[in-house]
């Protein structure tokens, strides 16, 4: 998790958050947290790193449609990270 940058870190909130999203569907939550545009020329490079390091599986919900779901190691990454934030934030 360390080495992730901040907006891959809130692709794996999104897709934890969701089942089986699909890449608009992240994009869309993300550019309302965001409130900025979101091109796919971020979003999806980033989707596919996420898949290379084993954190998010993609799959398939039609021929043109991918869908996302975030694997256990990705659910492990994120619960240390709550983890580790919560010993700074826990009293905030």
């Amino acid at each position: 998790m360390y080495d992730l940058t901040a907006f891959q870190r809130d692709l794996l909130y999104v897709i934890a958050g969701h089942e089986e999203p699909h890449g608009l569907a992240i994009k869309d939550e993300l550019q309302n947290y965001y409130e900025a545009e979101i091109n796919h020329g971020r979003l999806y490079p980033n989707l596919d790193t996420l898949v290379e390091k084993g954190l998010v599986e993609k799959g398939t919900l039609d021929k043109r449609t991918n869908s996302y779901t975030i694997t256990d190691r990705g659910s492990r990454e994120l619960e240390a990270r709550r983890e580790w934030e919560s010993q700074y934030v826990e009293n905030v």
